[in-house]
């Protein structure tokens, strides 16, 4: 019977941890990407894309993450595309991201007074220009904290990819406990590692905020 040494669960685990931090990586920024691009179509008050994107913001709020991440799955199998753990977790988690930083950006732009808007409209300023010069230096420095809040909830998020095969974290975890008998002791170091990884990002969180004057006022 081969004996596991701390060292062991540690290392494997580490090494486990980089996918958990690259499928966070490429989900918070295409999902940043996809929600930026969501943002600026929402708030040009045309009807019909902002129904549709409020439909597809309720649609990701309104449902589990795990039973997204089996719908990507499964159902691109059905269409013929590529099944891989990795495509449907990512895309799946690329998805969810872009509905949340969406909602959660407009309430920040919506956070600023209309009188800006109507200061830069007087100012014969166009629709970008307003946005570029007004209105997102302002929504950006109420946005830090929640935005930030989001990135360390999706980086706990990406343990629901287990359930399609992806092996990050948690579940490296579970596989190493099978083979050593000590859950305890592993799940203990995948909830270390995983507060190693949160934690500096809260700090960073409340250090840019502090300089941003945000909040602190």
């Amino acid at each position: 019977m081969i004996e596991f040494t701390l060292w062991d669960i540690v290392r494997n685990l580490l090494l486990a941890g980089r996918w958990t931090v690259a499928l966070s990586l490429t989900a918070f920024l295409g999902g940043g990407l996809v929600g930026a691009l969501l943002l600026v179509l929402r708030l040009s008050n045309r009807p019909l894309p902002n129904r549709l994107i409020g439909g597809y913001v309720q649609l990701f709020q309104g449902t589990p993450l795990l039973m997204q991440l089996f719908l990507l799955y499964f159902g691109l199998a059905l269409l013929g595309f590529n099944t891989s753990a990795w495509v449907s977790a990512g895309l799946a988690l690329t998805l969810y991201a872009s509905a949340y930083l969406t909602e959660i950006w407009r309430g920040c732009v919506e956070a600023i007074p209309r009188g800006q808007w109507e200061a830069a409209k007087s100012l014969a300023l166009s629709f970008p220009q307003t946005l570029t010069h007004v209105v997102l230096p302002q929504a950006l420095k109420i946005s830090v904290p929640p935005t930030v809040g989001f990135l360390v909830q999706l980086i706990k998020g990406t343990a629901l990819a287990s359930v399609v095969g992806f092996v990050e974290l948690t579940k490296a975890g579970g596989m190493i406990a099978n083979v050593t008998y000590a859950p305890l002791l592993v799940y203990g170091c995948v909830a270390l590692i995983y507060f190693a990884l949160c934690f500096p990002i809260s700090l960073y969180a409340r250090s840019l905020e502090r300089k941003l004057n945000v909040g602190h006022r």
